[in-house]
């Protein structure tokens, strides 16, 4: 695999971290600046360890040092939060909306568009590959209970709805693996029909999971700004 320079130094960051002792110095300096011997007197570590772990976190790009204003002669460490933001996901452009798709399009995609439009805001449409003549009763139940509205009555096919440029996200496995072409899904989530069980639990279940879902990717999404 070839691995773009943004991988190796996410790859540098990680290795960094992978030691306990550097770990412990990050936490401590993620609360404030601090010198090598405070440093060590925390954590009960010689000086010759601590400079070795300072030194592979400064050349991860982790940790700058700094000289004192007061006493000249003494340095303080001081962690980096952008190499930290490095570790998140890669960013995702984002197209001029995003469309949840599933296979009737009577419960998932319509509780994934509502949740974002509630949670995150901007462009959201909700589309099937074969469309149920309405949203499925418990899904408007649940969308209830959580302060959300569906239009029992709103579905629609898929080629009704994506466009080019579209981020299209398939909801569950079905719609993934049928869909080909300009449409294609870019995203998959692979979340369970709650219809197969028909139970409030089920519905709500998968109001959950598609809840966490979008809070893990909002923050990876270029382009869209939360509401």
């Amino acid at each position: 695999m070839k691995a773009d320079s943004s991988l190796l130094v996410r790859a540098r960051i990680h290795a960094a971290l992978g030691d306990p002792a550097r770990l412990a110095i990050v936490d401590i300096l993620s609360l404030g600046d601090a010198s090598p011997g405070e440093i060590g007197a925390e954590l009960g570590m010689p000086t010759n360890l601590v400079a070795h772990h300072v030194k592979v976190l400064q050349e991860a790009g982790l940790v700058t040092r700094t000289r004192s204003e007061g006493d000249r002669r003494r340095t303080y460490l001081r962690l980096e939060p952008q190499a930290l933001a490095m570790l998140a996901a890669p960013r995702l452009p984002a197209g001029e909306r995003v469309v949840f798709v599933c296979t009737r399009n009577s419960a998932r995609s319509q509780l994934a568009a509502a949740l974002w439009r509630d949670r995150i805001g901007g462009p959201v449409a909700s589309a099937g590959t074969r469309p149920a003549a309405r949203v499925h009763p418990r899904a408007v139940a649940v969308a209830h209970r959580h302060g959300l509205a569906l239009d029992p009555a709103g579905t629609a096919h898929v080629d009704e709805v994506v466009h080019a440029g579209d981020l299209v996200i398939a909801v569950c496995d079905n719609a993934h693996e049928d869909m080909t072409g300009p449409a294609r899904p870019r995203l998959h989530w692979s979340v369970p029909d709650p219809a197969r069980l028909d139970t409030d639990d089920a519905f709500e279940t998968a109001y959950t999971e598609l809840a966490g879902r979008i809070e893990r990717i909002a923050p990876a999404l270029d382009g869209i700004e939360a509401a």
